[in-house]
């Protein structure tokens, strides 16, 4: 019986930010859905983005038909650039996603390495064929154009990927998502659905664009002095909006941010954003006008630190600085693990007096995926035979499997996978069978790098503790030269600390006179038995434990002549 295997590589991501990669295989073929990044927690120390490890993919690389992306934001397309030096398989995506896509391989050098195929655009999805894979798309609303589910003919049966998904019944910029496709689909019979899993917990629907939208006209009418407004440089409609109420408040819109103006001119030139060339003005034509009449937009609503609004926060950017009376608006969800910074980012401009809306202070972002009631829709619209709960964390795969529960879907056909788990495909059943080893992949300086858990604990330690660097000269039969040097950062700094790093010292000097007198085996040994004193003494006395260096010179003794 033919079969598909199909592998997890979602990181989890947390909040609507995380890495999304799944993988369909079956005997001749393999098709991969999105390629996205995920943001690093804080004690990812110089961690800029992470991407899921594709090793599985490269033993078996020559099977790869391609990647088909459900749309344009990073959590789906991020990691393109750096899978691409390893693999190098076709891309399919919506005029839109292809568009970004595209932006990033130009900037990575790689464009004329890629093989780029849009599906068109709304209304007018082609299907594609790669080989025995059968690819078919339906419009969804998202808070970014160009977002498709997609049906999957697989010689197993049908695999439906929602992607990320809401149903607006009122949207502003894009029609409804395409119910009667989905419904078709369901009546055509469904084997797994792979569902959006990442607004789970949350009972009722989504808010709708249209809310955003009225609340935003509103309040830039009321706002007196100038506006400041970040947002994620994705969240196209979002920008539509802030631009029809920087027009309605009769004010004129500054775009900042490399990011931000490659994305909206990506967008404008396939028609889905309009600003109006009389909206847009520069930074120096800015000056020239009342505060009243302005309105700067840019990223940063996550407290990001290379972001424009943080830049301008801790007085950075170069030609930006916070005006008494102005009032900043952050236009999206904090993701889970940002709060910190998005925190220390308000406190700053508020101290250099700002005015801050944000968060439940009134209604600045709608969320891009369904709530418990829209998952219902899709469930009951879709009507699988099995539910795949893929997108957040455990806890969002685990209620999104609650809410099939509660609709009467057995408990044996809901498949809650972890990374790397194997799902088997076949006629009528589906169980997970195995796993890949998976992990994770970091990327430093635009480049996959080879870091790993030791360097990154090396990290924290520093960032925590400090170090201690002990330099020991011996001679060639083992005997101290001098009394050992040691150089201390960020360990310790108080009255006491002369003293504990003289009794360390005392210690090395103790400790390499012993090894000597008992036979010392050889310099590894040594070094070994120095870190175990020092990091016991070190813990026992001032309750840390430095990253400690230890250095051997081994200086031949000249015999004198």
């Amino acid at each position: 019986m033919r079969e598909n295997k199909v592998a997890v590589f979602s990181l989890g991501g947390r909040g609507e930010i995380g890495s999304n990669m799944i993988v369909l295989e079956n005997e001749e073929d393999i098709l991969i859905l999105d390629a996205g990044v995920l943001f690093p927690d804080e004690d990812k120390y110089g961690i800029e983005l992470i991407i899921p490890d594709i090793n599985y993919l490269l033993e078996k690389k020559e099977k790869i038909r391609g990647i088909i992306f459900s749309h344009g934001h990073e959590d789906h397309i991020g990691a393109v650039p750096y899978i691409f030096e390893l693999i190098n398989p076709p891309l399919y995506g919506t005029d839109l996603t292809i568009g970004l896509i595209e932006n990033k391989l130009k900037d990575a050098g790689l464009l004329d390495k890629a093989e780029l195929n849009s599906i068109g655009a709304y209304g007018n999805y082609r299907k594609i064929k790669l080989n025995s894979f059968e690819i078919e798309f339906c419009h969804v609303n998202h808070s970014i154009p160009g977002a498709v589910a997609m049906r999957i003919k697989t010689p197993a049966g049908y695999i439906v990927y929602t992607g990320d998904y809401k149903f607006d019944q009122t949207p502003i910029s894009n029609p409804q998502a395409d119910y009667e496709v989905l419904s078709d689909w369901g009546k055509a019979g469904v084997l797994a659905l792979l569902g959006d899993s990442t607004n789970a917990e949350r009972e009722g629907h989504s808010l709708s664009e249209r809310v955003v939208a009225k609340a935003l006209e509103n309040s830039f009418l009321l706002t007196k002095g100038r506006i400041i407004i970040a947002t994620f440089s994705s969240n196209i409609e979002r920008i539509q909006q802030i631009v029809n109420a920087t027009r309605k408040s009769g004010r004129k819109m500054v775009i900042t941010g490399r990011s931000m103006a490659n994305t909206i001119e990506i967008a404008a030139n396939l028609g889905y954003i309009d600003i109006p060339a009389d909206t847009l003005i520069s930074i120096e034509e800015a000056k020239k006008l009342r505060p009243e009449q302005i309105v700067l937009l840019m990223t940063g609503s996550q407290g990001e630190y290379r972001a424009v609004l943080s830049r301008v926060a801790r007085g950075e950017h170069r030609e930006i600085s916070i005006i008494p009376g102005d009032t900043v608006y952050l236009s999206s969800s904090p993701i889970p693990g940002n709060e910190k910074a998005i925190g220390e980012t308000i406190n700053l401009l508020y101290s250099l007096g700002a005015n801050v809306i944000y968060g439940e202070m009134m209604d600045l972002h709608a969320s891009g995926h369904a709530c418990q009631e829209e998952i219902k829709i899709m469930l009951n619209l879709v009507r699988p035979e099995y539910l795949i709960p893929v997108h957040g964390e455990f806890r969002h795969l685990y209620h999104h499997a609650q809410i099939a529960r509660q609709m009467g879907m057995s408990a044996e056909k809901i498949l809650i996978a972890l990374n790397g788990d194997i799902i088997v495909l076949r006629e009528n059943e589906a169980k997970i069978e195995g796993k890949i080893n998976t992990g994770e992949l970091y990327i430093e300086g635009n480049q996959i790098s080879d870091t790993g858990a030791i360097v990154l604990n090396d990290r924290k330690r520093l960032a925590e503790n400090g170090f201690v660097n002990i330099i020991i000269a011996l001679d060639s039969e083992g005997n101290l030269l001098d009394e050992p040097l040691l150089i201390s950062r960020g360990f310790v700094y108080n009255k006491e600390a002369e003293d504990l790093l003289e009794e360390a010292r005392k210690l090395v000097a103790r400790t390499s006179a012993e090894e000597k007198k008992n036979g010392l085996e050889d310099n590894a040994h040594l070094k070994k038995k120095i870190y175990q004193t020092l990091n016991k003494y070190f813990y026992e006395k001032a309750n840390r434990s430095p990253l400690i260096l230890i250095e051997i010179m081994e200086i031949p003794v000249l015999s004198p002549v």
